[in-house]
């Protein structure tokens, strides 16, 4: 996985009806944009180191996905 600061990444929900959860990459800490990343929690807001697993996707400032 690749991001940069700025960048959303999305958590598919892992059950029907379960929603999607994202974060907003405030700092990439691993080396060429790899992780661990410093984000920023859209449901409640904290902050926390995170390294994301196969079920999650980058979505880009522009409005893309990686």
């Amino acid at each position: 996985m690749h991001a940069n600061a700025g960048d959303r990444v999305v958590i598919k929900g892992h059950r029907v009806h379960d929603p999607d959860r994202w974060c907003q990459v405030l700092e990439v800490r691993g080396t060429d944009g790899g992780p661990p990343y410093l984000v920023k929690w859209g449901d409640d807001g904290h902050e926390s180191l995170f390294f994301p697993g196969s079920d999650a996707i980058v979505a880009t400032e522009q409005g893309g996905s990686r």
